[in-house]
């Protein structure tokens, strides 16, 4: 469970702060049934609307193959590479994709023998986790540093089901 920040003192004793653990405890519980029945009904929506669209999907794809065959069988009758119509326009344009060997590494060194560097993704940040093992001093001699503050929390126990 995340642990929340609070800053403003509302509560007396400890019997009011336990309350309030269950209060947020009963609200959470509250969210989640909730929560799932959203995801239920999103589900069945998107099911219903999945097995609506099918139909129509399957339309499309045999009304596209049908006319990339005709167009493509008529290829000289199009004006330059695209042949605008009532409802569309239908043609033909150069895709160029870059085809890479299954070992880049050859790639990569030919690449960097030529100079071509800006063909190269290098990218170089700190990870904060693995630093913050270190020792303070060792943080301190690479420009870095710690910042520690006294941060409440809480935690509302919750029950579950378990097998044992």
């Amino acid at each position: 469970m995340a642990r929340k920040k609070v800053t403003e003192q509302v509560l007396g004793d400890w019997n009011e702060v336990n309350d309030a653990l269950k209060k947020i405890g009963d609200a959470q519980n509250e969210i989640s049934v909730i929560e799932s029945e959203m995801n239920s009904l999103i589900a069945e929506i998107k099911a219903e609307a999945k097995e609506k669209i099918k139909s129509h999907e399957n339309a499309v794809k045999i009304q596209e193959l049908m006319i990339q065959q005709y167009v493509t069988e008529h290829k000289g009758e199009l004006q330059g590479k695209s042949r605008k119509l009532a409802f569309g326009t239908v043609g033909f344009r150069i895709s160029t994709k870059l085809m890479l060997p299954k070992n880049v590494k050859t790639v990569i060194e030919n690449l960097k023998r030529n100079g071509m560097l800006d063909c190269l993704n290098t990218t170089v940040t700190v990870n904060k986790e693995v630093l913050k093992t270190y020792e303070e001093k060792e943080i301190m001699n690479v420009g870095a540093s710690l910042k520690k503050t006294d941060t409440f929390w809480y935690e509302v126990e919750k029950e579950t089901v378990q097998d044992k």
